[in-house]
């Protein structure tokens, strides 16, 4: 019939509704696959659905659908659920003839406020997990209802989808071949499949049926709609329903699906056989739906409703397809509070009665003890991983171990995170970003290249191969071991290629038989000479490779997969792992250490490595660090470390002795100065530079009064927090001190004076604030500012501000500081300072610890008068300032930069994230202004009526760490983000910042305005 024909408008609705229940409202068209149904508002503010039929539906059908929701809210008190309005006449099913002579029947029913699955954004796993927990609690309040009508024939029915068979023609290449194996694994299944517990279930879970509730941070399900689908049929099909669209959207289905099926397993515990067919039943219940809109494309191709799930069904049924049917079920089972395999339990019985030992394992060298090797991402004895992946290298710190301990083996590894695996092959995109694999599976023997290898147990080959490439096995042979109804298997890896392959599939090897020689690299997969040992209890889908390394996330199902091998050998050294909890390292921090010290993120994470742009937690996850600009040239970059390291095992004292570092690093820094800034006098901190600064404006003015801007930051020593409004004028300060004058700051986008041309307001703002000193019969000693104001909020200064501010301070007597801190050493991009960006000459500069790379190296350059006067007959000593050590890392940080041309970096890196920034902020209003320099950059969060948002921005720093990327943000308001990472930031990088940034930027929340 023609879709015209059926349809029905929002005018006619709105006729039916006063009619037949006597009710005044508008009508809106909502989606329905056999219902026509519309949103109804009455003049009493009273919502409904109103659900009209398709032409000679069954009666039957809606009787069934009605006592099912009579029963719900008889028995369900804990359950929301739509309730059945009566019309006019007592009827819970009323009756139209349409248009066209054709007999309809409506129902009216209370409408669940909130918003559909599909209007949620994000869906994350606390969500999901609710989800699955409305739906199991609804499975557990029809338990004991039936009708009649739950047992029809019924597309739908997961347990009745051997029905697409029929229209397997409608596809074609791939699709046809995921279908044909899905439909063929279903149907191979169907004798105890049909075994499984049964009862009416809502069977329909899709995004449109699932109202959640308006909380935009921590949403939750609310309630199931449209119970039309529900049908009597295996409990788990309803899971698996539920499923299917909850994965939907997202590049890792099986870990979108956990939180549901926890949810519903807390809700209506599921039993053990059940969790054995889950996987097929969500592939089944995508193949009806992708069946069922191939036909409906045929039938019905205006109905746009019918398609609506078409492309994202293919989508996932694809990604599913790629999933392992055996690795999925024990993800089901661990997330039920199941043992992830079930014989994991076995094993562990069957190994405590039976004692392996490492002389069965190597007999050629005769050894039983083991020396633990830490290999994890926080062990310090892998070192950098420069030296790690110098072969020659860590081959010879082997060596050098075994002479200390000459009669063990150096071993271990089993649940190691670690990060030694650099090739693509061990990293994905997942669900929030990247993913690394980096939980060793297996132990690692560290024994010499050509020892023989022998089996502890009589086993079966199952492979034999060459595993080639970077960082795989090289040489492999898995064995299968078969003890009663107990199959396990044992892995070697690194074998030799040639010892390894001799085997062939099937072959029986018997306990004590050679079973290969370690392999030397490259032909291991490129790995210092040491055997991979590793315990399986299922080889999932993998014929000629198994995984050593896991995902972080996929933990605990791995561990049940592959036990811990030290099972067989009961050695304490291996067991022995001692780690501190996050929650105990916060615990102590909050008794024991200053309780002004703050954490940041809502969720603090404890890093434990650094690599480049990167910081690495204790589980080896990496994250982009787009916030510490302290480690100016990479967190741990080889040659700073390497050059600390150098000099500190030579030789670290003071300045009272000569040594070559302190004017190396002198030259190299006064090269980047103009002439007159010409005196260096090297510290430990921003703030012990800014410390000395003030102490020379003192020696050389005579004057005490310092001029600085509203919302500065210069320090955290007395005099330093005496001229930083960001500290006086907030929480805990207790506002400008006598000999501080606070000028507004000269912010053209949200200051006192804004847009274009505000240079000379701003300008007069510090004349007036000399004024005021003079008044009170003293003089000007100082102006200190950032040429890019930081913790003000990342502040560009007005174009011809500086120059006229310099001017007028110099006319009073005064000295000029640039508190290069924060933006100097060729991070502004244009220029290696920032006062260069200014075209003004400073009398004094202050630089910070980026000139170290986060050691504590800083410096003082001035002028020489103000060194002449500042040489007053009192020495200047500072212990630690300007030690060798300290020195020889400067002087390596500034050739990186000029070698590695890394303020070219900056400002192409830079100038490319800051265009994609503006055109990010012409989708995303919420970015009032993009502004900075090179790779010092703001973005600033306000609403419409340019009111700062710090809520807003706090989600988007915490969702942001989620997904890998460290932000921060500042600015009196809290409302502005920081942009400011290592100075090697790739292109790359600035693409994936700017990729997630518009992610998370399009979330509810971000996209709520001003939330209280």
């Amino acid at each position: 019939m023609n879709f015209s024909r059926l349809n029905i408008s929002s005018k006619q609705a709105e006729g039916i509704l006063l009619r037949l229940y006597n009710l005044e409202g508008s009508a809106w068209p909502l989606p329905g696959e056999m219902d026509f149904n519309f949103k109804i508002q009455t003049l009493a503010s009273n919502d409904y659905i109103l659900k009209i039929s398709r032409p000679n539906d069954t009666l039957e059908l809606l009787d069934f659908q009605q006592q099912l929701l009579q029963y719900i809210e008889a028995t369900g008190s804990h359950l929301i659920a739509p309730k059945v309005v009566q019309d006019i006449y007592g009827k819970s099913l009323s009756e139209i003839t349409d248009a066209y002579g054709h007999r309809r029947h409506v129902r009216l029913l209370t409408w669940i406020p909130g918003r559909i699955w599909s209007d949620v954004n994000p869906q994350l796993d606390d969500l999901r997990f609710s989800l699955g927990k409305q739906f199991g609690l609804l499975t557990k309040t029809l338990q004991g209802f039936d009708h009649d009508m739950a047992h029809r024939e019924f597309v739908w029915d997961v347990a009745q989808a051997l029905w697409t068979k029929d229209h397997i023609a409608l596809f074609k290449g791939e699709e046809k071949d995921i279908l044909s194996s899905f439909l063929e694994q279903f149907e191979a299944s169907q004798k105890p499949y049909a075994l499984l517990r049964k009862a009416v279930v809502h069977n329909d879970a899709n995004d449109n049926n699932i109202i959640v509730s308006e909380d935009l941070r921590k949403p939750t399900v609310k309630a199931a709609i449209d119970y039309g689908d529900s049908v009597y049929t295996q409990i788990i099909n309803d899971l698996a329903i539920a499923c299917a669209y909850a994965m939907m959207n997202h590049n890792d289905p099986l870990d979108a699906a956990l939180p549901v099926v926890k949810g519903y397993h807390s809700a209506f515990p599921l039993l053990e056989e059940e969790l054995d067919y889950l996987y097929i039943t969500i592939a089944m219940r995508l193949v009806i739906s992708v069946t069922k809109s191939a036909i409906n494309k045929i039938k019905e191709p205006d109905n746009k409703y019918l398609l609506i799930s078409e492309k994202p069904a293919w989508a996932v049924l694809k990604k599913w397809h790629l999933t392992s049917m055996a690795f999925a079920t024990y993800s089901f089972r661990w997330a039920c509070g199941y043992t992830a395999h079930p014989h994991e339990e076995k094993f562990i019985e069957w190994s405590e009665s039976n004692t392996f030992y490492l002389s069965d394992l190597f007999p050629s060298i005769g050894k039983n003890d083991i020396h633990s090797l830490d290999l994890s991402v926080s062990g310090k004895w892998v070192g950098h991983q420069e030296e790690f992946n110098d072969l020659a290298l860590f081959e010879f710190k082997i060596n050098q171990l075994q002479k200390k301990v000459p009669h063990k083996i150096i071993a271990g590894g089993y649940l190691e995170p670690r990060v030694l695996y650099t090739s693509s092959a061990y990293h994905k995109i997942g669900n929030s970003g990247k993913e690394s694999r980096t939980i060793h599976l297996g132990i690692d023997f560290w024994i010499p290249h050509g020892t023989p290898v022998c089996a502890l147990l009589d086993g079966e080959v199952v492979m034999a191969v060459n595993d080639a490439g970077d960082k795989e096995y090289g040489g492999l042979v898995v064995l299968k071991h078969a003890r009663g109804t107990l199959i396990f298997y044992t892995l070697y890896g690194h074998l030799s290629v040639k010892s390894a392959t001799r085997h062939n599939v099937g072959d029986l090897i018997k306990k004590g038989d050679i079973i290969g020689l370690l392999g030397n690299y490259p032909e291991n997969g490129n790995w210092v000479p040491h055997l991979h040992f590793q315990m399986m209890l299922s080889l999932l889908d993998y014929k000629t490779d198994f995984p050593g390394v896991a995902y972080h996330r996929q933990m605990e199902v791995w561990k049940g997969i592959c036990p811990n091998p030290n099972l067989l050998f009961k050695l304490r050294p291996l067991d022995q792992k001692n780690s501190v909890s996050n929650n105990d390292l916060i615990r102590y921090r909050k008794q024991h250490l200053g309780k002004s010290l703050s954490l940041q993120y809502k969720v603090p994470v404890k890093m434990v490595r650094g690599s480049g742009q990167y910081l690495i937690d204790q589980y080896g996850k990496s994250y982009l660090d787009t916030v510490n600009n302290v480690a100016h040239v990479g967190h741990e970059n080889y040659g700073v470390v390497k050059a600390g390291q150098d000099q500190m095992a030579l030789i670290n004292t003071n300045t009272r002795y000569l040594h070559e570092y302190i004017n190396t690093l002198t030259k190299e820094l006064l090269e980047t100065l103009p002439p007159r800034l010409n005196v260096v006098h090297f510290v430990n901190s921003g703030s012990e530079a800014n410390e000395l600064a003030i102490r020379m404006v003192k020696a050389a003015t005579g004057e005490r009064d310092i001029i600085a801007s509203e919302f500065g930051y210069h320090g955290n020593t007395n005099s330093c927090v005496a001229i930083s409004s960001y500290k006086f004028d907030s929480k805990g300060g207790q506002g400008a001190p006598e000999h501080t004058h606070i000028f507004p700051i000269p912010d053209a986008f949200r200051g006192k004076y804004r847009g274009n041309n505000t240079a000379s307001a701003y300008a007069d703002e510090v004349q007036r604030q000399i004024d005021k000193v003079r008044k009170k019969g003293r003089g000007v000693g100082a102006f200190i500012i950032e040429p890019i104001i930081s913790c003000g909020g990342q502040i560009e200064l007005p174009k011809g501000f500086l120059n006229e501010a310099y001017k007028k301070i110099r006319a009073a007597g005064g000295l000029c500081i640039s508190d290069e801190v924060q933006v100097g050493c060729g991070r502004v991009g244009k220029t290696f300072w920032g006062f260069q960006l200014h075209d003004v000459a400073p009398d004094i500069i202050t630089i910070g610890k980026p000139l170290g790379n986060g050691h504590p190296l800083a410096a003082v350059v001035c002028t020489q008068d103000v060194a002449n006067a500042f040489a007053n007959g009192m020495e200047y000593f500072n212990t630690f300032g300007g030690n060798p050590v300290s020195c020889a890392i400067g002087a390596e940080v500034l050739r990186i930069v000029k070698q590695e041309n890394l303020q070219e970096n900056a400002r192409l890196i830079g100038q490319f994230l800051k265009s994609e920034l503006k055109t990010l902020a012409k989708t995303f209003p919420i970015i009032g202004e993009v502004r900075g320099q090179g790779l010092f950059l703001g973005i600033e969060l306000v609403d419409s009526d340019l009111n700062p948002l710090p809520k807003q921005t706090d989600y988007l720093v915490n969702r942001m760490k989620d997904h890998g990327i460290l932000m921060s943000s500042d600015g009196p308001s809290g409302n502005v983000l920081k942009i400011k990472p290592p100075m090697i930031f790739t292109k790359a990088n600035a693409k994936d910042l700017i990729f997630y940034l518009s992610q998370i930027l399009n979330e509810d929340f971000m996209k709520s305005g001003n939330i209280d």
